[in-house]
């Protein structure tokens, strides 16, 4: 099944997450490799492809696990957490309708 993943960033961890994100992108392409990513990617904190310095808000990563326990080990386990990225993680099954 498909789960909804969302990180949202704590104030101040855009130094934290440049340091994490080697790491973060590899767990995400091996997902990617799994034929199991359905898209991932974060929030820019404002209207603009590359936000700067003003950093993001969070992370969206849409997957398949077997579970829901799965699901949250995987992200629990993410890189953004245990560098502190992340003040706050969810995670809820997702189904696809379009396209």
């Amino acid at each position: 099944m498909l789960y909804c993943i969302l990180g949202t960033d704590g104030a101040d961890s855009l130094e934290q997450r440049l340091a994490a994100r080697p790491a973060h992108l590899e767990r995400l392409k091996r997902l990617q490799e799994e034929g199991r990513l359905v898209l991932a990617g974060p929030f820019p904190a404002v209207d603009a492809e590359d936000p700067g310095s003003a950093g993001f808000t969070g992370s969206l990563i849409v997957a398949e696990f077997e579970s829901l326990e799965e699901a949250r080990a995987w992200a629990n386990s993410d890189p953004y957490v245990s560098a502190g990225v992340y003040k706050e993680v969810s995670i809820q099954p997702f189904r696809k309708v379009l396209p």
